[in-house]
């Protein structure tokens, strides 16, 4: 039943204006980091890759019947995340049907991270993406995979990834910090270059949740 309402209300999301959200989570970690960075998303893909997406981002929680109306919700943070019960069970139940949950580590959130996700997919590894995947082809080409854009331990980028049947249901990037490469240009002050390297992943994403 859950499918069947996930993939009615998708397609009634793709008829008209389509809508992303903000996982809003618990455990203390600041769910709430890089304010800017879905709207300016929201609008590079809109002008450059011919979405219509409503250009204020949803806020959903885990638990939310909400969560279902979202073909993508985005999650980012420094700090701890806690999925209670309730939560991995409906947002078990949103991977398996149809939804997609992007995890950006804002750098700190990794050692919490893994273990929910553990817990939230406990049969379904997380496993690293190839550069060689359709979300590093199109519309913009990554051939060496997952971009870098903050340098924080100066460690190579990594995208992870949960398969469900062969489709790719969460993305999780770490080392990378694609969401402050989103952001109002003065937040970071990142150069030109890496902003767009960063929208242009992002849209990547998006295409491929739509487009696949």
């Amino acid at each position: 039943m859950k499918k069947i309402v996930f993939l009615f209300l998708l397609v009634v999301n793709l008829c008209s204006a389509q809508e992303i959200a903000l996982l809003k989570y618990s455990g203390g970690g600041d769910w709430y980091a890089n304010p800017t960075s879905l709207p300016n998303l929201i609008k590079f893909c809109n002008q450059n890759i011919g979405t219509r997406i409503k250009t204020k981002p949803g806020l959903v929680e885990p638990s939310s019947p909400d969560l279902f109306s979202y073909p993508f919700v985005h999650m980012t943070g420094h700090g701890n995340v806690v999925f209670s019960d309730n939560d991995q069970v409906n947002l078990r139940k949103y991977l398996t049907s149809g939804g997609f949950l992007h995890i950006d580590d804002n750098y700190g959130m990794d050692e919490f991270i893994r273990k929910e996700i553990k817990k939230l997919m406990p049969n379904n590894d997380l496993v690293e993406i190839p550069a060689n995947h359709p979300i590093f082809q199109k519309p913009y080409s990554f051939p060496s995979g997952i971009p870098k854009i903050h340098e924080h331990d100066g460690k190579r980028p990594q995208a992870f990834g949960i398969f469900v049947d062969s489709r790719l249901v969460l993305f999780y990037t770490f080392q990378t910090d694609l969401g402050d490469g989103w952001e109002d240009t003065e937040v970071h002050n990142d150069p030109a270059e890496v902003r767009m390297k960063a929208l242009k992943m992002g849209a990547n994403i998006l295409n491929y949740i739509f487009n696949n």
